[in-house]
């Protein structure tokens, strides 16, 4: 009898545990596994938490606010615009535009392949997720 109950519970388990994972959005750059954000907006880089994204477009590195993406796409450093992600995935910096996140995941930094994102960017919100880790926390992308 325990035997049968054990089954469905440890069912249970595993299909909540997958379903979880699910949600996490992996960035891949140039091939290898780079940075991941949790279900709960926690940004690793290397697998080490270097901030958050919150659900209102709050940016924070060590706790602290950096800056924001606004529900239009406007980002946002220390109240200051910065850049914008749109909606099609294009993201522009002071008006030009410089990469962009594909629906199917690609990321792209002036037409080349920059990297890939799994688990997302076929919505608005999962780009302006990827987009928070690309502008606050990706040396290389968003910088001139």
């Amino acid at each position: 009898m325990c035997v049968h109950l054990n089954i469905p519970i440890a069912a249970a388990f595993l299909l909540l545990s997958a379903s979880g994972a699910d949600a996490e959005i992996l960035i891949r750059k140039g091939g290898s596994s780079w940075a991941r954000v949790d279900d709960d907006g926690t940004i690793r880089i290397r697998g080490r938490s270097v901030g958050r994204f919150q659900a209102d477009g709050t940016v924070r590195q060590r706790g602290s606010s950096v800056g924001s993406i606004a529900d239009d796409g406007t980002i946002r450093r220390r109240g200051s615009s910065i850049g914008k992600i749109e909606t099609n995935g294009t993201l522009r910096r002071r008006g030009s535009s410089i990469g962009r996140i594909e629906s199917g995941g690609t990321i792209r930094k002036r037409g080349s392949s920059w990297g890939t994102a799994s688990n997302c960017c076929g919505s608005f919100g999962s780009k302006k997720t990827v987009a928070a880790v690309l502008v606050f926390f990706a040396d290389d992308f968003f910088s001139d």
